[in-house]
């Protein structure tokens, strides 16, 4: 039958769903067949024979036909999980079923009435291959019997994975398959790659598609920052219930970190041939980051493969996580850490040929991955840092931030780049691995320098801060944290970097910006401990910054001679009335973009973008740890409200350099005392005088021959005692956790545009906005 006459049946046989006004009965197979039996449509026929306003009618008009036509569709899904679909036409209703229940299903979750259909149970639905469920006591509810039933799919020879058996009698029972024999993919846990079966491929990827629809109910149910408020798909889905939790856990993640997009390095052969891997790839981790969300539930013992790591206590109840926690052989952590770098890099490689190499575009979704790694996994946090490999993931978030900084509907990418950043910074080891020279020059329009990785990283973040949009100043406190906390490491920042931090300083310093806002004098303090930092733990190889701070000394000075009286504090708020701009440029000394970089732009008119929750504040994003002197981590109690420091000793260490105190008109000032200005201020003391000497005795003017001279002097004895580093590592709360719900959902709505699957449904978790 031709595909015209097919697409003609089918949209026949819709008609004739939303027009007729009596029910039909589920014994009348000829009527329902029409949907799947003898049709061959793709899941874009579907979406277009399908009107969104038709199954609203229906759903209204005719429920029971709606209620029906949802109970036959999975009824097939599960008779072909039973049977293995051994012929092409089964193979076919199984496809058309799956597009048909993906087209449906936000329809269903869009109305709070028909919310509990699918966990309703339906007469002689429970078959799912098991006796002791045919009675109807035990019937399984429909999305009970759905997600099974596409679970076993998911691992049907010749269907989505390749058969073991070959001969006459070759149909596998699908009850007694081990589906640990059929993992897709090579890497965790499974040394064989299977051969590449595109039509494998496309048959997961509908499976998958259909499985994502039924996990996006989330997407209908407003914002709240109740963590025990579960998924039901998704608890379901990766509980023991689903016996191939453990195999298509290791598929989906092999696949992804398998991936090479630019295949066998021909030169435009993404546009010679259609990649149907990717498509599987945007599924899989789409499907990972979203059953990775809930880490909670009920304990208990799921079976232990060789290569996940036996555990005494009793696992979380979403198998995934469980999984993902507890894998730990060196090798598996190499393959995922090296797929996810080479895949986040993928879309900074340049060539010489233009659009000769395929880019991927689900880089935001291998971002969530990553962070769900570290977060779950700390023995992969651990082995990211252990090596300079981390770098490979650095150097492409650096790129992403520097590139989405003027685009207001690319914020959130903007802020799970800045966590991510955040968590690797609460670790030492990666303060460390910043001093690798950065060699790579990926094009980005910054300053050309010649420096480390620690320089790269500053003059991003000063970039941003500078050039970025009005909306990312929630996440300055973020940028300037990460900052301090790899500053005790950096071993020797370039001239580039150390204007750039001065230059933060003095805008961050200003009268006026530290009198407009309550919570401005926060990012002064980040700086100025940053500095004390270098000086008191790295002052030997860091004569650039010293040379900087000696160069912008008044800013210093105005600083500790900050006016505190009403009238000065009011002269400077008209001031600012007349500049209204908060950071200029002017004095950064803008120099030459790298070759071949392209400036940041906004978003285009017309992009769509899904609004985002406000995250918490630093002092709710972070805990502080002190560092002892054998290298370990002391978490520092939090103080209720700080006492006055009688130096910047006291105020480095538990007090208030973040915990504002500044609500009460009485104190508004009070963190003006704590300043931690005295290492900085004992520094010019000494040093001022010697570099001006010499330049009068020696009559230099030459800036290379007074570094030279910083370079060989020294502060032993002369600096106040080295205060204590600290250091803030970023803490989970139901904020974030809310945060990240709404961006990863928010993420998966915009790409799921072919077909557009939640595209006009009434989606409550964010609102979708037009720029």
């Amino acid at each position: 039958m031709g595909s015209t006459d097919s697409k003609l049946n089918f949209r026949k046989a819709v008609i004739q769903l939303t027009t007729k006004t009596q029910p039909v009965e589920a014994t009348d197979d000829a009527f329902w067949d029409q949907f799947w039996a003898d049709t061959t449509t793709t899941v874009q026929d579907v979406f277009a024979l399908v009107p969104a306003a038709e199954i609203r009618a229906v759903r209204e008009e005719s429920p029971s036909n709606l209620a029906t036509l949802c109970y036959k569709a999975v009824e097939k899904l599960v008779q072909g999980a039973e049977s293995g679909c051994p012929t092409e036409r089964e193979k076919q209703v199984i496809l058309n079923c799956t597009c048909i229940l993906s087209r449906i299903l936000p329809y269903i979750f869009e109305d709070q009435d028909w919310r509990g259909f699918f966990w309703s149970t339906v007469p002689g639905a429970g078959r799912a291959g098991t006796d002791e469920l045919d009675d109807d006591e035990g019937a399984r509810p429909l999305a009970e019997s759905l997600l099974l039933a596409i679970a076993d799919l998911l691992f049907c020879p010749d269907f989505t994975v390749h058969s073991h058996r070959r001969g006459p009698d070759s149909v596998e029972n699908m009850q007694s398959i081990d589906s640990c024999e059929y993992i897709w993919e090579a890497g965790v846990g499974f040394a064989q790659s299977p051969p590449l079966n595109y039509i494998h491929d496309l048959n997961r990827t509908e499976l998958l598609r259909l499985l994502l629809t039924c996990f996006s109910e989330a997407m209908y149910l407003p914002s709240s920052t109740d963590n025990a408020v579960l998924n039901p798909w998704v608890t379901f889905f990766c509980s023991t219930e689903n016996r191939h939790a453990l195999p298509l856990f290791t598929s989906l993640l092999n696949v992804v970190c398998a991936y090479d997009p630019v295949g066998y390095g021909i030169p435009y052969n993404h546009l010679l041939f259609s990649d149907y891997r990717e498509q599987l790839v945007e599924q899989a981790v789409q499907i990972l980051i979203v059953t990775l969300e809930h880490d909670g539930g009920v304990p208990h013992r799921p079976p232990s493969p060789s290569s996940i790591e036996e555990h005494e206590s009793a696992g979380p109840e979403n198998l995934f996580v469980n999984y993902l926690s507890r894998i730990h052989r060196e090798e598996d952590f190499d393959f995922v850490l090296k797929g996810l770098a080479r895949l986040l890099t993928n879309p900074l490689t340049q060539t010489y040929l233009p659009n000769s190499t395929k880019k991927i575009q689900f880089h935001q979704e291998l971002l969530v991955l990553f962070w769900k790694l570290c977060d779950f996994n700390k023995k992969f946090l651990f082995f990211v840092l252990k090596s300079s490999d981390v770098l490979d993931i650095l150097v492409p978030i650096l790129f992403y931030l520097n590139d989405a900084r003027a685009d207001q509907s690319r914020v959130g990418l903007m802020h799970i780049g800045v966590f991510i950043l955040l968590l690797l910074s609460g670790e030492r080891n990666f303060g460390v691995r910043l001093n690798k020279p950065y060699s790579v020059h990926v094009p980005m329009d910054i300053p050309v320098f010649t420096g480390t990785h620690a320089d790269l990283l500053i003059v991003v973040f000063h970039k941003i801060i500078t050039t970025g949009h009005q909306r990312l100043q929630p996440l300055f406190d973020c940028l300037l944290t990460i900052v301090v906390n790899v500053s005790p490491y950096l071993k020797s920042l370039s001239m580039v970097a150390a204007n750039k931090l001065l230059h933060l300083l003095e805008a961050f310093s200003t009268s006026w910006f530290l009198y407009s806002v309550a919570q401005n004098h926060h990012l002064v303090f980040f700086l100025l401990e940053a500095f004390n930092n270098i000086i008191q733990y790295q002052f030997d190889g860091n004569c650039n910054l010293v040379y900087a701070i000696i160069r912008k000394r008044n800013v210093f000075h105005q600083l500790a001679n900050l006016p505190s009286d009403p009238a000065s504090i009011q002269k400077a708020l008209q001031r600012k009335r007349k500049s209204p701009d908060v950071i200029s440029r002017t004095g950064s000394q803008e120099t030459v973009s790298m070759e071949g970089s392209r400036p940041a732009v906004p978003a285009e008119p017309g992009t769509l973008k899904t609004s985002l929750v406000a995250i918490p504040g630093i002092e709710k994003l972070t805990e502080k740890s002190q560092v002892s002197e054998d290298g370990t981590m002391v978490s520092v109690p939090k103080t209720g409200r700080p006492q006055r420091a009688h130096s910047d000793q006291h105020a480095v260490v538990g007090t208030s350099d973040t915990e504002s105190n500044s609500g009460r008109d009485n104190e508004a000032l009070s963190w003006k005392c704590k300043l931690p200005l005295q290492t900085i201020m004992r520094l010019l003391q000494v040093l001022v005088p010697q570099v001006e000497k010499i330049c009068i005795d020696k009559g230099l003017t030459d800036e290379s021959e007074i570094l030279k001279f910083l370079q060989h002097g020294t502060l032993v004895g002369l600096l106040p005692v080295p205060h204590p580093i600290l250091i803030r590592k970023y803490q989970a709360n139901a904020g974030t956790a809310m945060w990240f719900r709404t961006y990863m959902w928010g993420v998966v709505y915009l790409r799921n545009v072919d077909p557009p699957i939640w595209y006009d449904t009434d989606v409550r978790l964010f609102e979708i906005q037009k720029m």
